[in-house]
């Protein structure tokens, strides 16, 4: 136990220096026991990170609202077949697009992220608040990227309207069905929905240097502000923006991997590798590319070889997340990034996705395939 220890803490800290990471809070289970749980670096100046902190929880919403849709097709209220006309009929190609398209992410629908709308928007004014359908508004707005089941692309888009169905299917917000059929079934204490920016005490405080563009300041002038309470609207579907911490991230994975709340073939759907091979980069779809072992979608996860993962990103934090079933090993990350993390025009990437890969590696070796191109 104490080289495991020893190992983790030093991949951690080699990481940190090497990412310019602000902050890391790890946790390491094994059979669902903790076997290590640790935080490192700031929080704040002065405050250290602690791994009680909470923090965003991102894309793990997606892996929530797909878990939902498919307990209730194990319910019999619908199927993945089902087409999106059965709620909103009006939306554009509704009667083409199912609602495994939607939460796979090959429906074709544009990214409501990557449109100039919502680009100069969130970092003209990081404190707005947006509607879902403002953001389902600016993606169906666009030209489909692609026919529906043609080609593979992440789009934002698909989960604001998964949670819209989610919400007639469940018949109440969007908020109390995911806490009643899935937040509270998988035993997660720290995990919530708000319907404002704030998070719960204590908060792992975030900096960004995103908008150093939007801003017009200059590449050679510092640059680094306070983006915890940015508003994350934006993200995906009201109901759905959530706040969490490490432990529940490892206590979500494990759930998913072993169908805790669904029945095998739903599990399996969720779960099991079914894209490999599939989808191809496109002229006009920033987030086009082939599925491959590396990097697979199931619905609402990200399948990484033997891995089940999720990631997470958000105004200088991100967080990673894993379970290697025949090992019965998780690991969990959340960090946030330094001032070094930040290129000359404000960009950086997912450190917390290099340091839960870099475990990995360390812990469980020759299981972790490399990262596909980018």
């Amino acid at each position: 136990m104490q080289a495991t220890t020893a190992a983790i803490v030093r991949v951690v800290r080699n990481a940190m220096t090497e990412q310019h990471l602000k902050a890391v809070i790890v946790q390491v289970r094994s059979g669902g026991r903790t076997i290590y749980s640790g935080a490192f670096g700031d929080s704040m100046t002065g405050v250290p990170a602690q791994p009680q902190m909470h923090f965003r929880n991102g894309a793990l919403a997606f892996t929530y609202m797909s878990t939902l849709l498919l307990e209730f097709v194990d319910q019999k209220k619908v199927t993945l077949q089902t087409k999106l006309s059965t709620y909103f009929p009006d939306l554009p190609n509704a009667n083409r697009v199912t609602l495994r398209e939607l939460s796979q992410m090959t429906s074709g629908y544009a990214d409501y992220v990557y449109q100039p709308e919502l680009e100069q928007g969130i970092y003209s004014n990081p404190f707005r608040q947006w509607t879902p359908e403002e953001l389902i508004h600016i993606g169906v707005s666009k030209p489909m990227q692609f026919a529906p089941g043609t080609n593979w692309g992440y789009s934002h888009t698909n989960y604001v309207i998964l949670g819209r169905v989610l919400e007639k299917i469940a018949g109440m917000p969007l908020d109390d069905a995911l806490r009643r059929y899935v937040l509270q079934p998988m035993g997660l204490k720290n995990t919530a929905a708000f319907a404002t920016p704030w998070i719960p005490h204590p908060a792992l405080h975030s900096f960004s240097s995103e908008r150093r563009e939007t801003l017009g300041i200059k590449s050679g002038i510092p640059f680094y502000e306070e983006s915890t309470f940015w508003n994350p609207s934006w993200t995906t579907i009201q109901g759905a923006v959530e706040t969490t911490d490490i432990s529940d991230l490892n206590t979500s994975l494990e759930a998913v991997a072993s169908g805790k709340l669904l029945s095998k073939t739903s599990a399996d759907a969720q779960i099991k590798p079914s894209l490999i091979g599939f989808g191809h980069a496109q002229a006009g779809c920033p987030a086009c590319h082939a599925n491959s072992v590396a990097f697979n979608y199931g619905l609402g996860v990200i399948i990484t070889g033997p891995w089940i993962t999720q990631t997470l990103g958000f105004a200088g934090a991100s967080g990673a997340v894993g379970i290697l079933p025949s090992q019965k090993l998780t690991i969990a990350v959340e960090a946030t990034n330094g001032p070094g993390a930040y290129d000359a025009k404000g960009n950086a990437g997912l450190g917390a996705v290099t340091v839960f890969r870099l475990l990995a590696n360390r812990l469980a070796p020759r299981t972790m395939p490399s990262p596909p191109p980018q």
